[in-house]
């Protein structure tokens, strides 16, 4: 069940892209709107672990690799997305990449995580599968 985040909805995205969280990811948390490509999905769940929201993260999430519940870190603030390179994943696909670096702060300490995420359509909506982290990346 789609839950309302704590962010309000006239706040900028934490995805990074020009837009208000309630017309950006906002809506797809809310289940408003589904992805339309994988960089769209990757964007919205990067947004889903900074706000917080399990039972989106949990909703686009492969069911075979979906874990029972998401464990946040209290000390951890997600803080800035950058899309380092995307392989199909649009609306003409039926699996995409993603590679990403996240910045975040960790009980104040700064770092950052780079990871390729791969991405498949199941029963028709994009959702994450797994990711590597490449060599250099995290």
């Amino acid at each position: 069940m789609p839950r309302r985040s704590a962010l309000p909805a006239t706040s900028p995205c934490p995805c990074g892209l020009p837009a208000a969280y309630g017309d950006c990811c906002g809506r797809l948390h809310s289940g408003r709107a589904a992805a339309p490509t994988a960089e769209a999905l990757m964007r919205s769940r990067f947004s889903a672990f900074a706000v917080r929201d399990e039972p989106y993260l949990l909703r686009s999430w492969h069911p075979d690799t979906r874990p029972g519940q998401v464990d946040f870190d209290p000390g951890m603030r997600w803080v800035a997305l950058e899309i380092l390179e995307t392989t199909e994943g649009s609306a003409f696909h039926s699996t995409g990449t993603v590679t990403f670096r996240a910045r975040y702060s960790q009980d104040g300490a700064k770092g950052e995580l780079v990871e390729r995420s791969r991405f498949v359509r199941h029963e028709g909506a994009w959702v994450y599968v797994d990711g590597v982290f490449p060599e250099g990346g995290s």
